[in-house]
Parts: structure tokens; sequence; C-alpha cells
């Protein structure tokens, strides 16, 4: 959780409010030895985040179904 004094607050709140609205993660103020926090009331759908990659998988995802791991994976484990 990301905390800031009153003075970084003040001169940059818009920034730091679109950012609780974007990650839902709460903002903490210091004030004094006192702490504040700004939390989002409703919460953050988290999958509205993921960026589309369509050429992350080069080829045909289907071949990955059949991958056979036995030959690679030890799993003798002391």
């Amino acid at each position: 959780m990301k905390s800031v004094t009153p003075q970084e607050l003040k001169g940059n709140l818009d920034n730091l409010l679109e950012e609780i609205l974007k990650t839902g993660i709460p903002l903490e103020i210091d004030r004094g030895g006192k702490r504040l926090r700004i939390v989002p009331v409703e919460k953050s759908d988290k999958l509205q985040n993921l960026v589309y990659r369509p050429h992350v998988i080069v080829g045909d995802p289907d071949d990955l179904i059949d991958i056979n791991w036995e030959q690679e994976v030890n799993l003798d484990l002391p």
C-alpha cells in the first residue's frame, strides 16, 4: 500500500485518486504520526487491466494440450 504526506496528496490529488480507482489499492496519508486511508467503495475488476496480446502464442493453441512433460519433470521429491 502506498503512503503519502498531506503535501504530496495536495499536489498530486487527481493522479493519486485515478490510481486508486484504476488499481483498487488503498492510499494511506500519514499526518503527524496518524494515518488516514482512502479506499475505493466499489471493488475494481482486475481483469479489465489485462492487455490483449494476440501474438503471445505463435502457432496452434490446441498443440499445447497434447504436450507430455513426464520426460522433463522429476517428481521424486525428498
